[in-house]
């Protein structure tokens, strides 16, 4: 559910509360019924008792007590008052039934429709007693047929019941002020379970946090970030394995680091080694190909094979060479204005290309690059459309907002999508059958290396049909203008 919270500590907060509000909802409850009930019950006792003692000091005595009226006595209007004055008492209110005769005390605030109809009924059997309210008022009454006895000793009715009302608006207001006090224990309660909360919750979330920011800095690259181990709970552990874990990662990255360093000066070195000999073998190739012709068949296609092999031997390792350069740091950018549309035609007729590329620039349109980054750029691209893609070719420049904006689109059958992502990846080759072609698999790389140089980007999408390579170029690269 998207309501509930997903902090840590406020669901730490929330718990302590609703365990502390639940806590102090059932001390209280319990606390207050168990008053509720004890003064109540004390009240019961006592009126009950009163009643059997009143009872049994009258003229008419419950159960066999001594009998006072003769047997044929009459019961008059004067005795009901009697008996009402008998039973009447302070918070008191006394209801004496005979028939249809009844009579009540002196400013009785109830009246015999007060009296619940199954009151009436359990009095007729023994004495009873119950709480109710009448007009929003609490009362105890007390119900009890009163009896006589015969002269052979047996209980007989007199026809007379006597309800005692007894009002329990004392009772009621000290449970009242009894609640009030819970409700403010409660609060008060409330507010120091949350204060502990609060603060619990920092205490525990403290270590979590550096943890926390620790581990981000880490991923940020600040290997050397330890934290101190405090106490010996299981935080102390987490953080003990945090240290373990980040001095394992740096020891690693260094050791990384350092084979990777290794590994691009070899590449250099060997690159840089192998140009001499290429050197050589290609100025031996010079002189084959030219007496290739004249050779027998079979020799002369080897011979076409071996300068083959070698002017892609040459291609990869200028393209290493240029590489290491980028990983090194060494690349320099040499900004100049230049005429786009001149840079361009002289990249294409350097190559042999201007017959198969079609050219769209505005004339006159200038800008400030690196002239000899922004050929490689465009060499490679649209050598690798001339390779893989089919014509036309089309190679359009203008100027967009704040910049420069290359495209280069062929309409062949274009890249697989599923290769899109790797395009500019080193070594990386769409497909099989690109797998023993001319490139070395570094020039999508060194192309999108130039153009990060220059402050700018290459990205690529797939068109119907074809594929197109986007150049953008910013027109104030490191503080520069175009």
């Amino acid at each position: 559910m998207t309501w509930l919270p997903t902090s840590l500590r406020a669901r730490l907060v929330i718990t302590f509360t609703l365990v502390a509000i639940s806590a102090s909802v059932m001390v209280a409850g319990l606390g207050y019924q168990l008053v509720r009930r004890e003064l109540l019950g004390r009240v019961e006792q006592h009126t009950v008792a009163e009643v059997r003692d009143t009872l049994s000091t009258i003229t008419l005595p419950i159960g066999t007590a001594d009998v006072v009226w003769a047997s044929g006595s009459t019961i008059t209007d004067g005795d009901l008052r009697d008996l009402v004055a008998a039973l009447d008492g302070p918070r008191r209110d006394v209801i004496i039934t005979y028939g249809h005769q009844w009579r009540a005390s002196p400013d009785a605030r109830v009246t015999l429709a007060d009296v619940p109809d199954q009151l009436r009924w359990r009095a007729a059997q023994r004495l009873v007693y119950q709480r109710i309210r009448v007009r929003d008022e609490p009362y105890l009454v007390v119900a009890a047929q009163i009896h006589r006895v015969n002269h052979n000793g047996q209980p007989k009715p007199t026809g007379l019941t006597g309800y005692v009302f007894l009002s329990l608006s004392n009772e009621e207001e000290v449970l009242t002020r009894l609640r009030t006090s819970l409700a403010q224990a409660g609060l008060i309660t409330l507010i120091i379970a949350l204060s502990v909360a609060l603060f619990s919750a920092r205490q525990v979330l403290l270590p979590v946090r550096r943890l926390g920011a620790a581990a981000r800095a880490l991923g940020a690259g600040k290997l050397h970030v330890r934290l101190p181990i405090r106490g010996r709970d299981e935080l102390a552990e987490l953080t003990a394995t945090f240290n373990e874990t980040a001095a394992a990662l740096e020891r690693t990255v260094s050791e990384l680091r350092s084979l990777e360093s290794m590994s691009r000066r070899f590449v250099a070195d060997v690159s840089h080694e192998l140009r001499t000999p290429l050197a050589a073998m290609t100025a031996v190739t010079d002189m084959l190909s030219e007496e290739a012709k004249s050779l027998p068949d079979d020799v002369g296609e080897a011979v076409q094979i071996v300068i083959r092999e070698i002017e892609r031997l040459q291609v990869l390792v200028d393209h290493l060479i240029e590489i290491s350069r980028f990983d090194s740091g060494a690349a320099v950018l040499r900004q100049e204005r230049v005429d786009v549309a001149d840079t361009l035609t002289d990249c294409l007729e350097m190559r042999g290309w201007a017959d198969q590329v079609k050219l769209n620039v505005p004339s006159g349109l200038t800008f400030l690059l690196d002239a000899r980054r922004f050929d490689v750029i465009i060499a490679n691209l649209v050598g690798n459309a001339l390779r893989h893609g089919a014509p036309p070719v089309i190679v359009t420049a203008r100027l967009v907002e704040d910049g420069l904006e290359v495209l280069v689109r062929d309409h062949g059958p274009g890249i697989p999508k599923e290769a899109l992502p790797h395009v500019f990846d080193r070594f990386y080759k769409a497909g099989a059958d690109r797998a023993r072609s001319d490139g070395s698999g570094l020039g999508l790389a060194i192309a999108k290396a130039n153009a990060e140089l220059h402050g700018g980007s290459i990205t690529v999408e797939l068109c119907d049909p074809g594929t197109l390579f986007r150049v953008y170029i910013p027109r104030w690269p490191e503080g520069g203008g175009g």
